[in-house]
């Protein structure tokens, strides 16, 4: 038998529609009539006691029909019963969604104070931050946020979840003005901490509030936080602020702004100068933040460190953009001098009240060791490009200063020169001295460099030399002061050698080179041969007339060539007095080696070809003389004992050679000539042929077994000789003409 069919009772639809009435109604009154607002306890009363009436009532009703379900025995009156049951369940859902709305009308009823208040308060609150009465602002929008959240959360309540989206656009519409309040309140907060320093020295109570509403915001974004994490409550919009850790930042920000306003015009000579003002600005601020800021803050923040370690952090950044831009040589000497010795000089970093704070290893290298030697070297081939300038400038002034119609200056001690070494020797010095401010590293690399750099001038200076000499060869009487000029040189070169030598002595390490670049002080000896090659290439040119002149028979009657040659030879010496040594001795003895080979030159000519004894014994007398003269010359040139010693083992050949003319008996020439052998190891059969030649009388088989002696012996030279005959070249021996006898036809 199924069960009857449960009856819906009228009266609950009519009470259904009664209460919903009533509760319209009621709802209506209370938006429509402001004068209710004061009785909203008195309604909150009544209508919790009506809840608890009905629940009770329903509770009664309920009760007896479970126990009469319960005490039921047959099936049909117990379905009966549990439809019974099911219909007041339903009857009980449909008043749990009047309550549900009952709940929410008033909700509504006590936000509608606040809600209607918000727009004034926004007002208010906009007022007080233009005015920077920042902590009454921030008191107003703290309380207009805590009205928006607890509309929120009611309205979550309510929902058992998420509200609608339509119930989410309506508060925001009423709280529209909050967002705005909030990014107004904050410009103006950061506002006040960029300027803190200022207004730590003028008016701190601006910075003082903003601290305190930071951490209002700190201890907000806790609580929120720890609610959250309790409750699984969400967080309102914007949350965490986390203000603090802005705070910083603007500090930050506020540094690197200090900055970027006042290095766009720092190029050039101005940098130096932009990095002591900016040394004078950090310590000032450091100091202001110290003293004064220090006491507007509390002491977790460790301002005046956190100051330290971004005002680091902004100069880093700093300077990497300096550095990278196109600096000249001054500039980058003024960044590294300061990165390495002013940054962390007691003046600044290094400040006993700074040192407190911060460790200098906590602040770190202003640049990197690898930036740092990039910047080195940059230094250096910057400085590269202007020493190598200004040598060339200085070498083209000396190339006109030895075009000069006057003769070269003259220092204290009587020695020719020109500024050329001065200009030189100053600028390497001065790039080593300043280098040295930097580090000895630098200063190793700047001396290298320098010294490099002379290496190729010195080159230079040399191929000047040479065309210098070409020149004159051309035209001998252009320039005028020719030897002059020639001999300052040679002096400059010998001031440069001290220079290198000095330089040399002030690295920390000596400099390597090699076959490719074999260093000043080769180049230096190099140009200084040249230069005294031309100086006997100058000699020369002036004796080589008058030794045509000697050696033939107007000679054996005349003295005069060798008098006008003696002459010429004693007058280039005395200006030899001009040079500094040891180069005025080599340039003394070198002078008279040249005659004494030059005047063998001119024997080995064979312009005489004696005919007796008569003549043989002029010849020898004659040669005998000139040796005599020219030792005497000798004498008065040179001036110390080793050149003396020289001079007269060089003029011992000229005897030499006479008595091999002068010997009476031939068969006699095996041992003179044995003897000249042992002396001058470098003579050859042809000179020993030309001299039996002059002689005019040696026999065929005489000259046959001294030449046969000389091919046999032929000893090697012995260390430091020097050859005497090797340069000295022997006319070819003349051929008879004959032309072979034939048949004519």
């Amino acid at each position: 038998m199924s069960p009857p069919a449960v009856e819906v009772w009228p009266e609950l639809e009519k009470a259904e529609l009664l209460a919903r009435g009533a509760a319209l109604k009621w709802a209506s009154g209370v938006f429509y009539r402001p004068d209710q607002l004061e009785r909203l306890a008195q309604y909150r009363k009544r209508e919790s006691q009506r809840t608890s009436t009905i629940h009770s009532r329903l509770k009664v009703n309920i009760m007896p029909l479970r126990e009469k379900a319960a005490n039921q025995a047959d099936l049909p009156s117990f379905s009966l019963s549990f439809s019974l049951s099911l219909s007041v369940v339903d009857t009980l859902e449909r008043l749990r969604e009047v309550a549900s709305e009952h709940e929410r009308l008033r909700t509504a009823v006590s936000n509608l104070p606040r809600l209607c208040s918000v727009p004034t308060v926004v007002s208010e609150t906009q007022h007080l931050i233009e005015s920077r009465q920042l902590l009454e602002a921030h008191a107003k929008l703290m309380e207009l946020e805590r009205w928006q959240d607890d509309v929120h959360w009611q309205l979550h309540r309510v929902r058992g979840g998420k509200p609608s989206p339509e119930e989410e656009a309506l508060v925001l519409s009423y709280f529209s003005g909050v967002p705005q309040l909030s990014k107004a309140l904050s410009r103006e907060l950061w506002a006040v901490i960029g300027s803190g320093l200022a207004l730590a020295r003028q008016d701190p109570v601006p910075f003082v509030s903003a601290v305190r509403i930071i951490e209002r915001e700190e201890a907000m974004d806790r609580a929120f936080l720890e609610q959250q994490a309790a409750s699984s409550r969400t967080l309102p919009p914007g949350r965490p602020r986390q203000w603090r850790a802005r705070f910083f930042s603007v500090i930050e920000e506020a540094i690197s702004t200090r900055f970027r306003a006042t290095y766009l015009d720092v190029r050039g000579p101005g940098l130096a100068s932009h990095l002591s003002a900016l040394q004078n600005s950090i310590m000032s601020d450091l100091t202001t933040t110290k003293h004064l800021l220090e006491q507007c803050c509390p002491p977790h923040y460790c301002i005046t460190r956190a100051y330290l370690l971004r005002c680091h952090k902004c100069l880093w950044a700093h300077l990497q953009q300096v550095i990278s831009w196109e600096l000249d040589s001054s500039e980058i000497f003024a960044v590294l001098n300061w990165v390495l010795h002013v940054y962390h000089s007691p003046q600044m970093m290094g400040h006993p009240d700074l040192c407190s704070e911060v460790e200098p290893d906590d602040l770190g290298p202003l640049i990197s060791q690898e930036a740092l030697e990039q910047l080195q070297n940059k230094y250096v081939n910057t400085v590269r490009s202007s020493v190598s300038e200004w040598m060339h400038k200085a070498l083209e002034v000396e190339l006109t200063d030895w075009q000069r119609d006057q003769k070269p200056d003259t220092d204290h001690e009587g020695f020719y020169h020109t500024s050329l070494p001065t200009i030189i020797t100053q600028m390497l010095e001065e790039n080593a001295r300043v280098a040295l401010k930097i580090s000895e590293a630098l200063r190793d690399q700047t001396i290298y460099m320098g010294l490099y750099e002379l290496e190729s001038f010195l080159s230079r200076f040399r191929d000047a030399l040479v065309n210098f000499g070409k020149d004159h060869q051309k035209d001998r009487t252009s320039p005028k002061y020719y030897l002059h000029y020639l001999l300052a040189a040679i002096n400059n070169c010998i001031v440069l050698k001290s220079s290198i030598e000095s330089l040399e002595q002030q690295q920390s390490k000596p400099c390597h080179f090699n076959r490719t670049h074999p260093g000043p002080q080769v180049a230096l000896e190099r140009a200084i041969k040249r230069g005294c090659h031309l100086v006997i290439d100058e000699l020369l040119l002036e004796v080589q007339p008058q030794f045509l002149l000697v050696l033939c028979r107007s000679w054996l009657e005349d003295g005069k060539p060798l008098d006008m040659l003696c002459g010429a030879v004693e007058q280039q010496c005395d200006l030899y007095s001009h040079v500094r040594e040891p180069c005025q001795e080599l340039l003394r003895v070198e002078s008279q080696w040249v005659l004494v080979v030059e005047y063998v030159r001119a024997l080995m000519q064979k312009r005489m070809v004696c005919r007796s004894a008569e003549e043989r014994g002029k010849l020898a007398n004659r040669m005998a003389q000139d040796a005599l003269q020219l030792q005497e010359l000798f004498q008065t040139t040179v001036k110390r004992d080793n050149s003396i010693h020289s001079t007269e083992t060089l003029t011992a050949l000229l005897p030499a050679l006479a008595e091999i003319i002068h010997l009476k008996d031939p068969s006699m020439l095996t041992l003179e000539v044995s003897g000249l052998v042992a002396k001058y190891p470098d003579i050859s059969e042809e000179h020993i042929s030309v001299l039996m030649d002059i002689r005019g009388d040696v026999p065929r088989e005489v000259r046959g077994t001294v030449l046969d002696m000389l091919e046999q012996s032929a000893p090697p030279l012995p260390p430091g000789y020097r050859p005497v005959f090797t340069n000295i070249l022997v006319p070819p021996p003349s051929m008879s003409f004959c032309l072979p006898t034939v048949k004519c036809a």
